[in-house]
């Protein structure tokens, strides 16, 4: 419960001291709210409440008890957030403003999926696209997030409105990298038709860690090989390569960015 409050709080500080301020609406029902703020002075928490209720009743009856339940709370909370944060321009910029706000409106609705939670509110209509259509969720959120950044252009004008796709889509990237895990690694596969015993031997004393050559049998020719694969640190990725190179010349390797990983000594 502790996280969601905070994750939700930093949803409402994205919004109420970068997107507000400068009436750029990127999407969701916070974006909306922006839009009927600008339009016609309504309180953005109570429109929030409503469209999120709005949008809770009708999971109630197109989706699962299940979800429903876990989009209640964060959904209820949200508007609590907003009215009690105070809306407050930090940065002059619009750009600035947008690409600040998009990082810190990531890292909150990051944190909320890391946990199994939502803020609800237009994250429902995807799900029942899935449901029903068979839409990717990823498609049906972007379709909704595309109408409301649209009214942009009404609203605030052309600006506000590429400003309101480009938030959209800078969320979406650092949303990404921080959902598949902060700690990159590379991990490398050497395949050769050698003896690689030399170069574990050599990539163990370096490493300072166990490695296992695996006897292969080669995907194209059906040839017997051995394959040793090693996880690094970015920041050991060249120096390691450096020596594999040196110590099999002749070798084939293969290098993966990876997000995570779970279990043994990597």
């Amino acid at each position: 419960m502790g996280l969601i409050l905070v994750a939700l709080e930093i949803i409402a500080v994205a919004i109420n001291m970068f997107y507000a301020p400068h009436n750029v609406a990127s999407g969701g029902t916070t974006g909306i709210a922006i839009l009927l703020h600008e339009s016609f002075g309504l309180n953005m928490s109570i429109v929030v409440l409503v469209l999120n209720v709005a949008m809770l009743i009708l999971s109630y009856f197109t989706l699962d008890k299940a979800t429903t339940a876990r989009i209640t709370f964060g959904s209820l909370l949200l508007p609590m957030c907003l009215a009690i944060t105070p809306q407050i321009k930090l940065v002059n910029d619009r750009l600035l403003a947008v690409i600040v706000g998009g990082a810190i409106f990531a890292a909150g609705v990051a944190l909320l999926y890391r946990i199994d939670a939502s803020s609800g509110g237009t994250t429902v209509p995807p799900l029942i696209f899935k449901k029903y259509f068979n839409l990717k969720p990823a498609v049906g959120l972007l379709a909704v997030d595309g109408i409301v950044c649209f009214f942009n252009i009404f609203v605030s004008g052309f600006e506000a409105f590429f400003l309101a796709i480009f938030s959209s889509i800078l969320t979406m990237v650092i949303m990404n990298y921080i959902e598949t895990g902060l700690d990159r690694k590379k991990v490398i596969y050497i395949m050769s038709d050698g003896n690689l015993d030399e170069v574990q031997h050599s990539l163990v004393t370096l490493m300072e860690k166990g490695l296992t050559v695996f006897d292969v049998r080669g995907g194209y020719s059906g040839d017997k090989k051995q394959m040793l694969m090693i996880v690094v640190e970015n920041s050991e990725y060249q120096h390691i390569l450096n020596q594999i190179h040196i110590l099999a010349p002749d070798a084939f390797a293969l290098v993966y960015n990876i997000a995570e990983v779970h279990g043994g000594n990597m």
